[in-house]
């Protein structure tokens, strides 16, 4: 077999059969005036969550029991969703600021 062509024959089987892998999605919410917008999101196992942050001031996403991620002012950061299930989560520094996401597996 010529260099490469198990390569394409691979691609075409995974074509043929259907079993073309599902692409993670990047997920953003954008953080503005003290509010996550939008509050509730969908989203699957593998996908990420981009939280943006049009605030002056920091916040954090901290979900209970899981992750925290700090934000910096005018800034950006995220998590890769590992597991299935709901997920609350809020702004330790200001915690009137809340949110959801509800995770599917992939």
């Amino acid at each position: 077999m010529r260099p490469g062509r198990e390569r394409f024959i691979l691609i075409g089987v995974t074509l043929m059969t259907g079993l073309v892998p599902a692409q993670a999605e990047t997920i953003q919410v954008v953080i503005d005036k003290l509010v996550f917008s939008p509050a509730e999101i969908n989203a699957k196992v593998g996908d990420t969550i981009e939280w943006v942050n049009k605030d002056v001031l920091a916040h954090t996403a901290t979900a209970r029991d899981g992750w925290d991620v700090p934000i910096a002012a005018n800034k950006s950061a995220s998590v890769v969703l590992k597991n299935a299930g709901a997920v609350d989560y809020y702004c330790r520094f200001h915690p009137n600021m809340k949110g959801r996401i509800v995770v599917e597996p992939r």
